[in-house]
């Protein structure tokens, strides 16, 4: 198992101090990921940082696709990877309703067929074999519509690539899990539960890579889960770190009815206290909302407690199908710790 780290967003007063993930770098972890919501970008983050390493890998986690038209999002792609020396990760997602139409203004519409357009429109214009040309549901490259000018052409990428660019996708769903499977090339889980992976994750990506029509696809697949990690005595003090982050997103990602992690929180059998949080945290009771978080469900999503409690729990990891944990720690002695014991 490799081991990342994940930064998160940018802002927020965070500055450009990198020794962290230059400490991360000199230890041997494999990439450092990078959030967009609607704040900082990813693509501006990555660059700062791929130029200011020389080994570890860049990735975006995520590039959100209704920010960014295909071939944009392609074109983005294989000028880092190009100018990084091949060390992009391109991680794609479509975000949620709330964002994508009250911040980007645009149609959520249907994020499976969506999906599997833009990764065909990217994955064509990165090989650039022929002109780009897509007629689908969704996307229509030239655009043809009533309003058009009549004047587009298909182009082929002016870039040539030296080397492929692997495509993660962020998924929760099953139906989105199985798509990611069948098309990707990793995946990028959040709040995975290694002790529940198997039941709730197994079979849609079974179901995508035979899909794939790939015999070894489940073998080169990279999965990279992204969870909270802290090296302390006080494990009480710690969940209580963790917490807010599980309110926010099971409680305030979404609407009713359409908040994914709220329903992922279910799957694992948290039904009762996810929707308890929601109600909270969607009538304005924030910290009660975080009190609210089960001790268990944190300790199922994240990495906390003594060195040797870590030691303990990164058992069921490694025993996981996670081929990449990418952690997000608080401190560097934290990244140490885990390097220690992972690699």
């Amino acid at each position: 198992m490799k081991l990342a780290v994940n930064v998160g967003y940018w802002g927020g007063g965070a500055g450009t101090d990198l020794t962290f993930i230059e400490e991360a770098e000199r230890l041997g972890y494999s990439s450092v990921w990078v959030a967009e919501a609607w704040g900082s970008d990813a693509v501006t983050v990555l660059s700062w940082i791929a130029a200011r390493t020389s080994k570890i890998n860049v990735g975006a986690a995520i590039l959100q696709m209704p920010a960014r038209t295909p071939a944009m999002t392609a074109m983005t792609a294989v000028t880092l990877n190009e100018l990084s020396g091949g060390r992009f990760l391109l991680g794609l997602g479509l975000s949620g309703p709330q964002v994508v139409e009250g911040w980007h203004g645009v149609a959520y519409g249907k994020p499976l067929g969506k999906t599997r357009e833009y990764v065909s429109i990217v994955r064509n214009a990165i090989a650039r074999k022929e002109p780009l040309v897509h007629d689908g549901t969704h996307y229509q490259i030239p655009y043809t519509g009533s309003d058009a000018t009549g004047l587009g052409k298909p182009l082929k990428l002016m870039t040539h690539p030296s080397q492929p660019v692997p495509i993660y996708l962020a998924a929760i769903g099953p139906k989105n899990v199985t798509l990611t499977a069948e098309i990707a090339d990793g995946w990028l889980p959040i709040f995975y539960s290694p002790h529940r992976a198997d039941e709730i994750y197994g079979p849609p990506l079974q179901e995508g890579f035979a899909k794939s029509g790939e015999r070894d696809k489940a073998d080169r697949f990279d999965t990279v889960a992204s969870i909270q990690a802290i090296l302390t005595d006080d494990v009480e003090s710690a969940r209580n770190q963790v917490k807010p982050m599980l309110a926010l997103y099971i409680g305030g990602m979404g609407a009713k009815g359409k908040n994914f992690y709220n329903n992922l929180a279910c799957r694992y059998g948290y039904e009762e206290a996810a929707t308890k949080i929601q109600d909270l945290y969607l009538s304005g009771k924030k910290m009660e909302a975080i009190h609210s978080v089960p001790d268990a469900l944190v300790d199922e999503v994240s990495l906390i407690g003594t060195k040797e409690m870590i030691r303990d729990r990164l058992d069921a990891w490694q025993e996981s199908t996670v081929k990449t944990l990418a952690l997000m720690p608080t401190d560097q002695a934290t990244l140490r710790a885990v390097a220690e014991l992972v690699l």
